[in-house]
């Protein structure tokens, strides 16, 4: 396999399972394409290599830079934009948990801990709800602590420890 098809079968390839993950196909295609490049790469080339609109190209990267995992870079002479992708996978596995806690583990959260709490003294099936509405909540809430915990690994010298020591 040469070069051209092996980076285009991971930039496919990284695209599709992003969309698994419930990120859109383009944006995980413009984060491997970046991810992989090994110089910072303009808005024109990401349109020219993924077959992109300027519209869904600035779209995708104005949402990457969001979550923090994908920066402009400026080059002197040059009036075009250029972007680079996080290389430290350690700080782009943080940065992407962080992220889907806030936009999705925390609106969870607050959703079960408001339907958990309605006063189910009525029917079994309420109280069912409720019991298990609540169960659900705390096994979220647990999860995410975790979660918490594992991301601030790299500020903790114990959890440094114990990470290098499960590997």
């Amino acid at each position: 396999m040469e070069f051209k098809e092996a980076k285009n079968k991971f930039v496919q390839t990284w695209g599709a399972l992003g969309s698994q993950w419930g990120i859109n196909k383009t944006m995980a295609q413009i984060h491997a394409l970046l991810m992989v490049s090994n110089e910072a790469v303009s808005m024109e080339d990401i349109m020219e290599e993924l077959q992109i609109s300027r519209g869904n190209a600035s779209m995708n990267i104005r949402a990457l830079m969001d979550w923090g995992i994908v920066y402009k870079e400026y080059k002197a002479g040059e009036r075009r934009e250029f972007f680079t992708a996080e290389k430290d996978l350690d700080e782009l596995a943080v940065k992407i948990s962080k992220e889907r806690s806030k936009r999705e583990i925390k609106p969870a959260l607050k959703v079960l801990k408001e339907v958990s709490s309605i006063s189910a003294n009525t029917t079994s099936e309420e109280k069912h709800f409720v019991d298990q509405t609540k169960k659900l909540y705390d096994f979220v809430l647990k999860a995410d602590n975790v979660l918490d915990k594992i991301t601030e690994y790299k500020d903790n010298w114990l959890a440094q420890i114990l990470m290098k020591f499960m590997k």
